[in-house]
Order: structure tokens, then C-alpha cells, then sequence
């Protein structure tokens, strides 16, 4: 199968937190790149479809994700840029 990234995944096996709406789920940082990573998760039908992932090891270290695919507990993610996202409030 031809590799389609434009950036090669990093292996790392780090724990990490999926994060969305208050809610928080752990998971396994299985690899990383610039643009993604894959997770495994013990239940991949509790993950939303856009979240944050956190990193435990440095929990500033925090990526806007979308879900590109799953394979039974593990999940492909790409991360998405957030610059339609003001970075402080508008003036009233």
C-alpha cells in the first residue's frame, strides 16, 4: 500500500486524554506526525467525531482533532487548524 501522508508518522505510546464538551476519556497515543496521529481507545463509540487531544505528559500541549477512521479500537486522527477561532473575545 503506497503511504499517502505528506508527513511520516513518529511512534511515541504515550497516554493522552480525549477531551470534548467536559467530558474527558483516556486513551494511548500510538504515533504522531505535523498533521495526525492514531489512538486506541477501550471504546471507540464514545469518541465524538471532532475532540482535543491531550497529551498527559504536557497537557499544554493540546491538538483540535476530526476522526479520519477507526479500526476496531484504534483511531486515525487529523488535526485540524482552529484559525476560524477568535483569539479573544470581540468587543461588546
Amino acid at each position: 500500500m503506497q503511504e499517502k501522508r505528506k508527513y511520516p508518522r513518529t511512534e511515541i505510546d504515550e497516554p493522552g486524554f480525549v477531551s470534548s464538551g467536559g467530558s474527558v476519556m483516556s486513551c494511548m497515543i500510538r504515533n504522531i506526525s505535523p498533521e495526525g496521529a492514531a489512538i486506541d481507545v477501550d471504546n471507540p463509540a464514545f469518541v465524538p467525531q471532532r475532540f482535543r487531544l491531550v497529551m498527559a505528559k504536557d497537557r499544554s500541549v493540546v491538538h483540535e482533532c476530526r476522526v479520519a477512521w477507526i479500526q476496531k479500537s484504534r483511531i486515525g486522527l487529523t488535526f485540524v487548524q482552529t484559525a476560524d477561532a477568535p483569539e479573544s473575545p470581540p468587543a461588546s
